[in-house]
């Protein structure tokens, strides 16, 4: 057991972050290679200056105006997808760690706010699932494995603040806080996860056509 606490808390962290990167390589690779076999004619009329212009638009909040039909989704969403980069970068404990093992650190937040951001974070996933099955355009759309993805994504955070707060068994809980990082780090190359680096591009592809093609915003 001793042996095992140690793996995954050393070897497989690295393991982890490994293949994330070599995975997520590999899957641009291989998107721009189908581009360029497929629909080559997509980089003639893809433009800097107008991906940069759609990219900012639908970063700003209820610039879209989608967004705006829907302010309670977009501003929940808007809010979970920040929350779920910020939280893990500037964790103390994250930076921490980091700072013991690679010499490197930067400002983190303090534990008590990491605490109300990390509840605002599994509300919002209770608000994705119960939109999934309330809302009758989703829940025609939803699959068991859309609530697997949610759990994923939660389990980091729900095992994060029991270990913080030492409920139940506090080891235990700390394992299953690494180990569901850690999966949750392995399977963004290679499921739906992905959009997280396909967006900046569909985003691009669409702004492109619009500025350079129809002469109109995308937003």
């Amino acid at each position: 057991m001793h042996a095992f606490i140690n793996f995954i808390m050393g070897p497989m962290v690295w393991i982890s972050f490994l293949i994330f990167f070599i995975g997520t390589i590999f899957r641009l690779y291989k998107m721009f290679r189908l581009i360029n076999k497929t629909e080559k004619f997509i980089f003639s009329y893809m433009s800097l200056k107008y991906s940069l212009r759609s990219i900012f638009a639908w970063l700003t909040p209820f610039l879209p105006v989608s967004t705006r039909k829907r302010p309670v989704f977009w501003g929940v969403s808007y809010i979970f997808h920040v929350l779920l980069f910020v939280l893990p970068i500037f964790l103390l404990s994250h930076v921490t760690l980091l700072e013991e093992s690679m010499q490197w650190s930067w400002f983190t937040l303090s534990d008590s706010v990491a605490d109300i951001l990390t509840i605002v974070v599994i509300l919002a996933l209770v608000f994705f699932s119960i939109r999934r099955v309330t809302v009758p355009e989703v829940k025609f759309l939803t699959r068991m494995s859309d609530f697997l993805f949610i759990l994923i994504v939660a389990l980091p955070f729900i095992t994060g603040f029991l270990a913080y707060h030492q409920f139940f068994a506090y080891k235990s809980i700390v394992i299953a806080h690494v180990i569901s990082g850690e999966l949750m780090l392995i399977l963004i190359p290679f499921t739906r996860f992905f959009h997280m680096f396909m967006a900046p591009f569909t985003r691009a592809y669409i702004g492109s056509e619009f500025g350079n093609v129809r002469h109109a915003k995308d937003w």
